[in-house]
């Protein structure tokens, strides 16, 4: 992509601040339908940019030594993990690690809830992205009775300090919570019943919390009143249509970091060595079979 049009592609994607994301139909006016799903050519064209976005912001983070932490939230089904994937598909796994914890040990149990967390912030120079954190407390936990209603008014009391502490310490807090319908839910749900791809997604928790959905509304609304700070606000993103949901996801997350674009580099390779008498030697090597 030419320096010129590197700007351009910012520029475009800078724009977005998560108020001026499209609402879903029932926000944006009567006699509204929903914006038809996105074909994949122009999803993959959008997603191509980005791309070359997100690598530039990854060079800013490793030159400036920046610290981001990005949390990942929503409801079962809404695209959290095929988004982190395709955040981290084209840049380094050395800058970007993703975090996704099992459930704790008896050992973690017994711990300050945040303990095991914390030790996966980002130094300088990382993004880390949270595939779930420490806002279990405040969802999953008391909507399935794995903590008491005191542990999670407790967590939802302390949780804004301990976040004005990371942004305190420099780190960038991105909380994003995806949002997907109930009878998409019921659809993707489906869908994994059937699909050998996808059958290790549905596991015996997502049956349980399906019969749920109010449950965790409650939940959900109680966290974003308790912690949607100034310094760490909640992002919602509508992922019915996953692809928009993504773009509009990553877009934003772009416009959320100071990077610089990557200045044009004069690259040129090198001419290779000589054989200098080099021939291949007739080694047993074992191939595999070649089937395709």
């Amino acid at each position: 992509m030419a320096q010129a049009d590197k700007h351009k592609a910012k520029g475009k994607h800078k724009q977005h601040d998560g108020q001026d994301q499209a609402p879903p139909a029932a926000e944006r006016g009567a006699g509204s339908g929903p914006l038809p799903k996105m074909k994949r050519k122009p999803y993959e064209r959008e997603m191509r940019v980005l791309h070359g976005e997100l690598v530039a912001m990854q060079e800013w983070v490793k030159a400036t030594g920046a610290k981001i932490c990005i949390v990942f939230e929503g409801r079962d089904t809404a695209g959290k993990g095929g988004t982190i994937k395709r955040i981290t598909e084209r840049v380094s796994p050395r800058v970007f690690r993703v975090v996704a914890l099992p459930a704790p040990t008896e050992r973690e149990k017994s711990q300050m809830y945040i303990q095991r967390y914390i030790t996966h912030f980002p130094a300088a120079g990382e993004v880390v992205i949270f595939d779930r954190s420490w806002y279990n407390r405040a969802g999953v936990e008391p909507v399935m009775g794995f903590c008491t209603p005191e542990e999670t008014e407790r967590f939802l009391e302390l949780t804004p300090g301990v976040e004005k502490a990371m942004a305190d310490n420099g780190i960038l807090l991105l909380k994003y919570w995806l949002e997907v319908s109930a009878d998409e839910q019921t659809r993707r749900l489906k869908s994994r019943m059937h699909d050998a791809r996808k059958i290790w997604k549905l596991s015996d928790m997502d049956l349980k919390s399906y019969s749920r959905w109010y449950d965790y509304s409650r939940a959900r609304d109680a966290m974003f009143a308790a912690t949607d700070t100034a310094w760490a606000p909640w992002y919602v993103a509508h992922t019915d249509d996953k692809k928009r949901g993504r773009l509009n996801i990553i877009s934003h997350l772009l416009s959320q970091v100071p990077y610089k674009p990557i200045p044009e580099r004069d690259i040129t390779l090198p001419k290779r060595q000589r054989p200098g008498g080099y021939t291949e030697p007739n080694l047993p090597l074992h191939y595999i079979p070649a089937p395709f």
